[in-house]
């Protein structure tokens, strides 16, 4: 069933949507009318050091002149944009560079566009900071509840065995559907418009080292101390590990751990549909924030990156998965999605994999005619660790952020850290509406990107959300028909 917050009142991808329109309206309209301001500092308000200093603050960039003491006149080019050409510095370095000069622009040289743009920056920072703050407990409980699911150690076998063998190809050929399409289509070289926060990523070690210490990532030293610094790589391998051995002991011991993150898992769920609950506010806020400092020019941005995302989504959906189906199933791709169809559109109405779950088990057996054995085994698992829709999403949205960021793609090593960060939180993303922003967290730390940029994302995240959960489901969908075939 679908959450309450859901089936009351307006339905929340329309609030989403009424919030994302509201907050570029507004923001467009601040950033074309009162975007620019011009002032002049009184004597007695100047920084210590300066006989004179004019501020010039417009959208496109502020300029910013002064006088010294000594009688030396300067004038300074700071872009309003965050700085989309690296020669040119941004308003944040400005704050290291010209620390008096930034405190009078911060204070009082700012037009009304980036003073509301800074404010609602600032509160929508923090819808990401809850975001952040269930990321960890949610992945926990997900990964050991879902791998405890699985029952006795005894049962793990040939199904598990070729169930996993299929969730991690066929997530490892999403990811890199995804990586090919966005190093082709592009779609954020070349945008004028580039967050402020992090430092430019550069390769300064070699592919074997970058690849062997996120090997080393996932081996923690102490699990409490990965658990208290948000080291995700460590949290996931380390939740798995136990949940396995949790089963191999049995008994007691494991009916008491598989209850206990049972239960966490149900109140982390609950707790993020409550956050999820506040995600109109958020889009209002961050699409304001990137509406009123950036103008409407942002749009041909997101343009890109949703044509990237659907295009890998369809080939993924329409060409990969289908012949994964004809060859290894010997099932029509046609009759079994037409089986599936009342499951994938409910999948792409709620944006909830694990609120589609009983619709889906009930097409896969009473449809598709797949074995109840099968079918109860293959798709709570797929549920929680197959998320094919989500790896590639995040993988092409942190391409995309990197390309906006620094005007260029990611280094090949990097990439690859991408890749694999994707394909290990994908496991961890629970099915519900919007966990792909959660877990999105994770791999712009991994790479180190801003997380604030997320907030350009969010924009047509509901849209992207539908899209990539109906993936979701059609790939658990054709896991229980392969692994069906082959058990």
């Amino acid at each position: 069933m679908q959450p309450d917050h859901e089936t009351r009142g307006l339905a929340q991808h329309w609030q989403i949507l009424i919030g994302m329109l509201a907050g570029a309206i507004i923001g467009i309209l601040l950033n074309s009318t009162q975007g620019r301001s011009e002032a002049k500092v009184d004597v007695d308000a100047l920084p210590p050091g300066l006989t004179s200093l004019a501020i010039v603050d417009s959208p496109d960039r502020v300029e910013i002149r002064y006088k010294t003491t000594d009688g030396d006149q300067h004038k300074i080019i700071v872009d309003g944009r965050q700085g989309a050409d690296a020669d040119v510095p941004t308003i944040d370095k400005l704050k290291s560079s010209h620390p008096g000069v930034y405190r009078w622009f911060a204070d009082h040289g700012r037009s009304t566009s980036r003073i509301v743009g800074d404010s609602a920056r600032k509160f929508g920072g923090l819808f990401l900071r809850m975001l952040q703050m269930v990321a960890i407990p949610l992945v926990v409980s997900s990964l050991i509840s879902g791998v405890m699911g699985l029952g006795d150690a005894s049962q793990l076998g040939k199904m598990f065995g070729k169930t996993m063998t299929y969730y991690l190809c066929t997530s490892f050929l999403a990811i890199v559907t995804g990586l090919i399409v966005v190093n082709v289509i592009q779609p954020g070289v070349g945008q004028e418009m580039v967050f402020a926060g992090g430092e430019k990523v550069v390769g300064t070690t070699s592919l074997s080292e970058t690849l062997f210490a996120q090997l080393e990532s996932l081996i923690p030293k102490n699990p409490f101390h990965a658990l208290a610094n948000g080291d995700f790589l460590s949290i996931i391998s380390f939740s798995i590990m136990f949940a396995i051995c949790a089963l191999i002991v049995g008994g007691k011991t494991a009916s008491f751990i598989k209850d206990f993150f049972e239960s966490c898992f149900e109140v982390m769920m609950q707790l993020t549909l409550f956050i999820i609950m506040l995600a109109p506010y958020g889009v209002f806020l961050l699409m304001l924030y990137v509406t009123s400092t950036h103008g409407a020019s942002v749009f041909s941005s997101l343009a890109w990156y949703m044509c990237a995302v659907l295009t890998a989504l369809g080939i993924h959906a329409c060409i990969t998965l289908p012949l994964i189906l004809r060859y290894f199933a010997k099932r029509s791709p046609w009759e079994y999605a037409r089986s599936m169809s009342p499951a994938l559109l409910t999948a792409f109405s709620t944006a909830s994999s694990n609120g589609t779950l009983p619709l889906t088990m009930a097409c896969v057996e009473k449809r598709a005619g797949i074995d109840n054995k099968t079918s109860s085994f293959v798709l709570p698992l797929g549920a929680t660790i197959n998320m094919d829709g989500t790896a590639l999403y995040e993988a092409v949205a942190v391409l995309f952020i990197a390309q906006l960021h620094h005007g260029e793609s990611l280094p090949l090593s990097y990439q690859l850290i991408v890749a694999l960060t994707a394909l290990l939180v994908s496991i961890g993303a629970a099915g519900i509406p919007h966990a792909g922003l959660v877990m999105m967290v994770i791999i712009l730390q991994a790479v180190n990107l801003p997380i604030e940029m997320q907030g350009i994302i969010l924009a047509v995240d509901r849209v992207l959300d539908m899209c990539r959960t109906s993936v979701n489901v059609w790939s658990d969908s054709c896991g229980c028909a392969v692994v069906g075939r082959e058990t």
